[in-house]
């Protein structure tokens, strides 16, 4: 499928070399669990099966872990006709749309590849939004389906995903039941969870890298497909602004899935926490598309290209 998004090179380039590294870092980390427990055969059916479910479940999960809720025209027919022009503007076939019932203004797309992809907004980013800005963070989330970078996100994170259920395995195991355990045994499950750390840290930096990316190609072809870049900016604006002012405690839930979200789930003070966020920062986003907005002046007035 070819949609009317603009394409981004670059990100297409980013998206493989990440998949490539990530790809490689799969085979060592499974090889490596393989010669410390020994049994080739529980590795390998564990991994393939949690690597299965979250390529084909992961849109059921994200949904289920946000409180979203498939929702129909009926319900929600404003919300529907912004997804229709959109989606007939890019020349691409419309998601399932889905609503939580959270304040937290938010969006996110999620699914394995377009014809199965979903849109879920939040009721705190409809109350909050003009019609304009609406149509600019949805655009940002189609824009993610028709790049395709939704299903690298959701592949890539797998192995993170797996590493850190490994750690914390380990820790727990050597917690509450190392006094039972002979010292081959506990250097075992030591060289498991050392493995299984530097593996998340990688795979962490390496998701963070091609998400900040990601997100600046969508805002750049949101704004291009919609022609409006200031809607956006002011959207990306409002949205921060109110999330920063949503009680920490509320955002806790929500942060394990800030790569997928259209602005980070971050509270007043991110402190460190920006400098390993899945977003770029807000002056960069907005700075990209105050320049998109002038370019498409220049190209508007008389003479123009």
């Amino acid at each position: 499928m070819h949609s009317r998004f603009r394409s981004d090179r670059r990100l297409t380039t980013r998206m493989g070399i990440t998949l490539f590294l990530l790809g490689l870092l799969y085979v060592g980390f499974v090889a490596a669990l393989i010669v410390l427990l020994k049994s080739w055969v529980l590795v390998v059916v564990i991994a393939a099966a949690l690597l299965g479910a979250q390529y084909w479940f992961s849109d059921r999960i994200a949904l289920y872990a946000m409180r979203g809720r498939v929702v129909e025209r009926e319900e929600y027919p404003e919300l529907y006709a912004v997804i229709d022009r959109l989606c007939a503007l890019a020349d691409m076939p419309g998601p399932v749309v889905a609503v939580s019932e959270m304040d937290m203004p938010n969006a996110f797309a999620t699914g394995r590849n377009p014809d199965h992809a979903v849109v879920c907004v939040t009721t705190g980013l409809l109350r909050r939004l003009e019609p304009a800005e609406l149509e600019g963070v949805l655009a940002h989330e189609l824009s993610h389906v028709a790049h395709k970078d939704v299903a690298v996100i959701t592949v890539a994170s797998f192995l993170g995903v797996i590493a850190g259920l490994i750690v914390r395995f380990a820790f727990y195991s050597q917690l509450f039941g190392g006094g039972r355990r002979d010292q081959n045994t506990a250097a075992v499950f030591a060289a498991v969870m050392g493995v299984s750390a530097a593996v998340y840290a990688i795979s962490f930096l390496l998701i963070r890298a091609l998400s900040r990316y990601r997100e600046l190609a969508a805002d750049r072809a949101a704004a291009l497909l919609t022609g409006r870049p200031s809607a956006l900016a002011s959207a990306l604006t409002k949205v921060s602004g109110d999330i920063a002012r949503i009680p920490t405690k509320d955002l806790r839930t929500a942060q394990a899935f800030n790569a997928f979200y259209f602005t980070p789930a971050l509270g007043r003070e991110p402190g460190i926490a920006r400098l390993f966020s899945t977003h770029p920062s807000l002056e960069q986003r907005l700075d990209q598309l105050g320049r998109i907005s002038a370019e498409l002046g220049e190209a508007a007035a008389p003479g123009g290209v």
